[in-house]
């Protein structure tokens, strides 16, 4: 079996941890310290984070759509097969290197999607971004850290308690989703949901797809019409 090799590493901004690139062969991994985060080899979940947020909000007639992590780019792909030629993608990623990464030695798993005209690419904290809008996206798409608790950096909790999932809501348009993947249950998650206003799914799911692996969890969140 070939071996690992390290091809870069990235300090997270505001984190002490290190994301640590890896390449076997064809395949890909991002560490963070010594724990895989994601894998060219398990995708099926967060395509499902696109292809579940997007599906009440495909048909409109121009919709906007933010996504917060760029990760591997399966969330990202997924979303512009679901969505016509006439979509805006947002894309926030907040460690530059991961998209110099997408860009780099990744850029075959990206094919040409960083490229595609309905994708803008904005190398920031998500928070930012949705904090700025008011009634703008019509789906929110967040794959950022390890879900609800995080494991990059204390900052990213403030997507997901009450005063962020309140921001999420007032950036959606009526009807728009939030759709937010993470690697655990949380059923304190959910209730802050609907706390917030959402109408709340949880959606639990297998990393492989059909094949089985470890058990994901989506949460699709709408706001009222």
């Amino acid at each position: 079996m070939l071996p690992w090799k390290v091809l870069d590493t990235a300090k997270v901004p505001g984190g002490r941890s290190e994301l640590r690139l890896k390449q076997r062969g064809s395949e890909f991994v991002i560490m963070l310290d010594k724990q895989e985060l994601m894998s060219s080899r398990l995708s099926a979940t967060e395509q499902a984070l696109a292809t579940m947020g997007c599906d009440s909000i495909k048909l409109r007639d121009r919709p906007r759509v933010l996504i917060g992590g760029l990760g591997m780019g399966f969330t990202l792909r997924a979303a512009l097969k679901v969505l016509g030629d006439k979509a805006e993608i947002a894309v926030a990623e907040l460690v530059p290197a991961v998209v110099a990464w997408a860009r780099g030695p990744m850029a075959e798993l990206f094919g040409g999607s960083l490229t595609d005209p309905r994708v803008t690419i904005h190398e920031t904290d998500v928070g930012e971004l949705i904090r700025a809008k008011r009634v703008v996206y019509d789906a929110i798409l967040l794959d950022v850290d390890n879900g609800p608790e995080g494991l990059t950096r204390t900052a990213n909790d403030a997507l997901y308690d009450t005063k962020g999932l309140a921001a999420a809501h007032k950036a959606l348009r009526p009807g728009g989703v939030l759709a937010v993947w993470s690697s655990a249950p949380d059923p304190k998650f959910t209730a802050r949901l609907k706390k917030t206003g959402f109408a709340v799914k949880e959606n639990p799911l297998r990393a492989k797809g059909p094949q089985g692996g470890a058990k994901h969890f989506i949460w699709t969140a709408t706001k009222g019409a």
